[in-house]
């Protein structure tokens, strides 16, 4: 059974869904205010390795991944530009479907927009103010009376008391605040402003005006997944205020709402949130200039999502050649022993690794699982340079199924062509192959000489040479064989 750390808890927890057999999830997506980067990215990467797993493990999954493409920042940054606020979200939102395409994170079920969801948005604020929880300041505003809702801070473990303001910084200018009967309470419905354009506000029963940041999520998860839904995702700079305030507006309207938080941290430069105010942004396009795409999922997916990832020089490097290794094995497998089908590598847990499904339903232990990974590469590396056709074919399937995972399958559409696999491609690997054993085989053959001749330190030096290079030798009966990896 698949266990997630829940942020509410603090705890590791079981999923237990509910409805048997079906998972709803519900992921904060972007506000589309830019151009995405690697740290927009983290968290649409680490939910497709969630759901890529909960599908392989039987569940139907109905994931809602939403656009924010009305807000202060993108009204503010599309005047600057000249643009209307309209077209420079749209814009913005291209850029991060061709981001998650580049990076083969699969589609959402539904991708709501907010402007697309304001009837939802009008009734979840009069149920508000019906129930006692929200009041309007008679200028255009509606806020939420955090005082009305006893749960308040239960989801980030904070008293009220200590609390300066429930809104977030750049949400906060002195026309909205004025009309707060406590510096606390936070917007549901914003009073349009002298200067902005007509086409950013909608009639409503307090006055022409827009959303608040927090209503959208509240009344787009449930208009997909209803009152109670089993996992609420996001990056873990969106627990307060944002998931804190979508959470009150939710349990005030009388709705369970999410059963489990999933939060995935950072990513870092020089120990700092990756983020466009400190000018250290790396968008995927500049990413992949001189990387193939695939190198970037890499890094992304193979740290765990609530550690940090800290971006540096060598991040990019270290992940191809990890890839590499699994990539040159997968294209040598297919050569040698055939291609396994996309229905064959999709096994259920049952039939992968038990210590792989282990680390995966382990609060998705990636680094396990990478530990498993590299087992079952060495040994197809060695069914290779032994000739055994059958255990190559059985170790590419494993391979590649538990990568499929991860959504770095070599072979996979997304990813083989860059992993050298295709029209002439294997013919490559199989020549790039037959060089690398001439020049192995080459100094195996002294190696054998200078044990034969006992002299064990010459010995010892050529297998150290060989092993610096990624080259693991293996003594048996028959002689030595090898492997990478």
């Amino acid at each position: 059974m698949l266990h997630l750390y829940d942020s509410k808890s603090a705890r590791v927890q079981p999923l237990n869904p509910v409805t048997p057999g079906k998972v709803g999830i519900y992921l904060c997506g972007a506000t589309v205010q830019g151009s995405p980067h690697v740290g927009h990215l983290r968290a649409a990467v680490s939910f497709d390795t969630l759901i890529r797993w909960l599908r392989r493990s039987g569940y139907e999954v109905t994931y809602v991944r939403n656009v924010t493409d009305i807000d202060d920042k993108i009204l503010h940054k599309s005047a600057e530009a000249g643009w209307d606020w309209w077209a420079w979200a749209y814009r913005f939102e291209r850029e991060f479907t061709q981001a998650y395409e580049t990076l083969g994170v699969r589609a959402p079920t539904y991708e709501p927009r907010a402007t697309g969801h304001i009837p939802e948005q009008l009734d979840l604020v009069q149920r508000l103010i019906d129930a006692g929880h929200a009041y309007s300041d008679g200028h255009g505003n509606v806020y939420f009376d955090v005082h009305s809702q006893a749960d308040y801070g239960s989801l980030t473990r904070q008293r009220l008391a200590d609390m300066r303001t429930t809104e977030d910084d750049a949400q906060i200018d002195e026309a909205v605040e004025a009309g707060k009967r406590d510096p606390r309470d936070f917007a549901l419905w914003k009073a349009t402003k002298p200067g902005e354009p007509a086409t950013a506000s909608w009639e409503s029963p307090w006055g022409r005006g827009r959303p608040g940041w927090h209503l959208e999520c509240s009344a787009m998860s449930r208009r997909y997944l209803g009152d109670e839904f089993d996992i609420h995702g996001g990056g873990i700079d969106l627990r307060f205020p944002h998931h804190e305030n979508e959470q009150a507006q939710s349990h005030g309207a009388g709705w369970e709402f999410a059963r489990l938080w999933v939060h995935n941290a950072w990513v870092t430069t020089k120990g700092e949130k990756m983020s466009k105010s400190l000018g250290n942004v790396l968008s995927i396009g500049a990413l992949t200039e001189e990387y193939p795409a695939v190198a970037v999922r890499w890094a992304l997916s193979t740290v765990h999502h609530r550690s940090a990832i800290e971006w540096g020089a060598e991040t990019l490097p270290a992940a191809h050649a990890a890839w590499e290794k699994f990539s040159t094995f997968v294209a040598r497998a297919i050569e040698t022993a055939g291609e396994a089908g996309v229905d064959e590598i999709a096994l259920a847990p049952a039939d992968l690794p038990e210590a792989f499904v282990a680390a995966m339903d382990d609060d998705l232990n990636v680094a396990g699982a990478l530990a498993v990974l590299h087992e079952h590469l060495k040994a197809g590396n060695a069914a290779l340079a032994a000739g055994d056709v059958s255990r190559v074919y059985r170790e590419q399937v494993l391979v590649r199924s538990m990568l499929d995972v991860l959504g770095l399958d070599p072979a996979s559409e997304q990813w083989r062509g860059q992993a050298g696999i295709g029209a002439g491609a294997s013919s490559a690997a199989a020549a790039e192959h037959e060089a690398l054993d001439a020049l192995v085989r080459a100094v195996l053959s002294e190696r054998a000489a200078a044990r034969a001749a006992k002299d064990w330190a010459r010995a010892d030096e050529l297998r150290d040479r060989l092993a610096a290079a990624g080259v693991t030798v293996a003594d048996g009966r028959d002689g030595a064989t090898w492997s990478v990896g």
